[in-house]
């Protein structure tokens, strides 16, 4: 390893004769020491007579990578740097870094306790993901410190839902390691097995103390433990072997789990100065883990709450086509706040809406949550798109009382009906607009400042009449701008992946996705995209009424006839009944001409328009009142509806109610 090396220092005079040397020099070099003063440098290290006449005659250090034969007839790197000397009879120091070979790697305490602490716990140490912090401190440890070696984690640790109950604590092996290249290791201790030791195992006993365990396993102890382990292999592998089992404990001393290495014969056995170093690496190694564990956590519970608050299921009227996609954040973000919804409305309308929310992680997730809960009421109350979002933007800023929030948002409502929708937009990026076989363009929609930070201001919507067949493109910002990417190229790329096409509507929201999924740092994205149709026209019917009450028997046969028409003929007197009503409602409370609109689709939808704004309410019958006196008509319609409600329209309101299809 590149952290496992031996340092060599030799003195020598300006022709490159060693003059002096450390003890560690002449077995390192394969020479007797002897015979080591006298000898050149460049007979010892290959090309290193450059480096020190450089030196000498610029006055500085220099540093080549060099070739060394070992004593054993092998060749490996080494690092050669030079210092010139002033003064006395040497000349320069050759310092010189050499890899530990293999058979020798455990001899050295001091340069084991560099290679672990000082050049590899550092750069592990902000790793947060378990299973990959577990590979990387097991391959730190062999082969700097053993030649086999495994990290086993407490179950009840990694997974919150284990049973901790019981006297036997079940060991999970997150990672395994060892230098020979032998499959018999991973066949017979595989990564992912849980398990409970018996208790003369030392790991049973270093888990109950505490404390590090050290033994020696000769051929018998090691055909006992094979055959207590119920594992045969164990004792070829084990026999002769020393092994050293390290308690991993985080920051309040409960442990955590165990290292348990070992050195096959042939290697120093562990002694007192190697336990002392693992345990050291063992107690540092379990702050890592706590840490890793503890993001895990969090982590998996904010992405359960964020997949849980996304819709299961997208309803909208039959004429319209919804697709949508969801991706999460890359590894380093993953849990956001994007989400979209697809309504069905009455009448054949549906509400298409996407949002963001600012951050990431569980603050996110709660406040999507929220938000996702918001729109449908707000959608349930048939509010406009940006009176929809006004209530968005108080509630958000209700909740920044606390802490700051604020989200991006687009809602668009679609009338399958009439094919016209409207859309307002809170800070979000514009929706995109699909005309069957022509350009895809982005809306130009009024903007307004993103939810919780407004500024009190109304939201202001643009209306407009869509083709049939017009695709509605919905999206949230880590579709279309990263780190390595203006925003502006990310909108372009956009259009002509429309401009494009695709085969089928899945086909093109999974075309919008391609080549966002590569950024390290990329944002969760959402999409929504709908081919809005128009229900067929034999679907739905409208009369126009004088202000008359002689309209409401005209009414009432207009109705009766159009539901024998489509065959819907059982439903005819409920449907006259709260027509009639609402017809009779209008007139007298509205004034002005009144129009009834009958709407075929997932229900039968019954609507009546006026033009006062006023917004009728069921009122309770009080003492000495009769029914007729306090709003007969709507207690009728709330009793025979499935559902009922009101909406504003351009023009005044619209009052509707629905029942179910036989």
């Amino acid at each position: 390893m590149e952290s496992s090396t031996r340092i060599l220092i030799l003195g020598t005079d300006s022709s490159g004769r060693v003059l002096q040397f450390d003890r560690n020099a002449a077995a390192a070099l394969g020479v007797d020491a002897d015979d080591l003063p006298g000898s050149r440098l460049d007979d010892l290290i290959g090309g290193a007579r450059e480096p020190l006449l450089e030196a000498l005659r610029h006055g500085r250090e220099r540093t080549a990578m060099l070739t060394m034969e070992t004593p054993a007839g092998g060749r490996h790197d080494a690092v050669v740097t030079v210092h010139p000397m002033r003064g006395g009879d040497l000349a320069a120091l050759a310092v010189v870094r050499v890899p530990v070979p293999l058979a020798d790697r455990f001899l050295d305490p001091a340069v084991i306790r560099r290679a672990l602490m000082e050049d590899s716990l550092p750069r592990i140490g902000a790793t947060l993901d378990l299973e990959l912090l577990a590979r990387e401190l097991m391959n730190v440890l062999v082969p700097t410190f053993c030649n086999t070696g495994a990290l086993l984690l407490r179950e009840n640790m990694i997974d919150a839902d284990a049973d901790g109950a019981g006297d036997a604590v079940m060991l999970r092996r997150m990672a395994t390691a060892f230098d020979d290249g032998d499959p018999a290791w991973d066949a017979t201790f595989p990564v992912g097995e849980t398990l409970a030791f018996p208790e003369p195992a030392p790991h049973t006993r270093a888990l109950r103390t505490g404390e590090p365990v050290l033994l020696s396993l000769d051929g018998e102890t090691a055909a006992r433990i094979a055959e207590e382990w119920r594992r045969t292999p164990v004792a070829e592998l084990l026999k002769g072997a020393s092994m050293l089992v390290l308690p991993v404990r985080d920051a309040d001393g409960a442990t955590l789990g165990l290292f348990v290495c070992t050195r096959t014969s042939g290697h120093r056995p562990f002694d007192a100065y190697d336990v002392e170093i693992g345990t050291e690496f063992a107690n540092r190694a379990g702050l890592f883990v706590e840490s890793a564990r503890r993001y895990g956590r969090e982590r998996a519970t904010a992405l359960t709450l964020q997949r849980s608050l996304l819709p299961t299921g997208l309803s909208a009227p039959s004429s319209v086509s919804v697709h949508h996609r969801y991706l999460p954040g890359s590894r380093l973000i993953e849990v956001g706040g994007d989400w979209y919804e697809s309504i069905a409305l009455p009448g054949a309308r549906v509400a298409l809406v996407v949002g963001d929310v600012a951050g990431h992680g569980v603050r996110a997730a709660v406040t999507m949550g929220r938000l996702r809960t918001a729109i449908h009421t707000l959608a349930g109350l048939d509010l406009p798109p940006a009176e929809a979002l006004e209530r968005l933007d108080s509630l958000m800023r209700t909740l920044g009382e606390r802490e700051p929030h604020f989200a991006t948002c687009a809602y668009a409502v679609y009338d399958a009906v009439s094919g016209r929708c409207e859309i307002a937009s809170a800070g979000h990026l514009p929706p995109l607009l699909a005309p069957p076989g022509g350009p895809a363009e982005f809306l130009d929609v009024p903007p307004a400042p993103p939810l919780g930070i407004g500024d009190g201001r109304p939201v202001v919507s643009r209306a407009f009449t869509v083709e049939d067949g017009t695709l509605l493109f919905l999206y949230t910002d880590g579709l279309v701008e990263n780190r390595a990417r203006d925003i502006d190229d990310g909108l372009a790329r956009l259009r002509e992946t429309f401009d494009k096409g695709a085969d089928t509507l899945d086909g093109l929201c999974q075309a919008t996705l391609d080549g966002v999924f590569d950024d390290q740092h990329r944002d969760d994205i959402a999409v929504l995209l709908a081919r809005l149709h128009r229900i067929p026209g034999d679907a739905h019917v409208s009369w126009d009424l004088p202000a008359d009450p002689a309209a409401v028997r005209r009414a009432r046969g207009l109705i009766r006839s159009t539901l024998a028409g489509w065959g819907l003929g059982e439903l005819a007197e409920s449907t006259v009944l709260m027509a009639s009503e609402l017809v009779t409602n209008a007139i007298r409370h509205a004034g002005g001409r009144v129009t009834l609109r009958l709407v075929r689709e997932d229900g039968l939808v019954c609507e009546v328009f006026d033009g006062s704004d006023g917004r009728p309410r069921v009122r309770a019958v009080g003492e000495g009142e009769t029914v007729a006196e306090s709003g007969r008509g709507l207690h009728v319609v709330s009793r025979l509806a499935r559902r009922w409600g009101v909406r504003r329209t351009a023009g005044g309101k619209a009052v509707w109610c629905e029942q179910r299809l036989p």
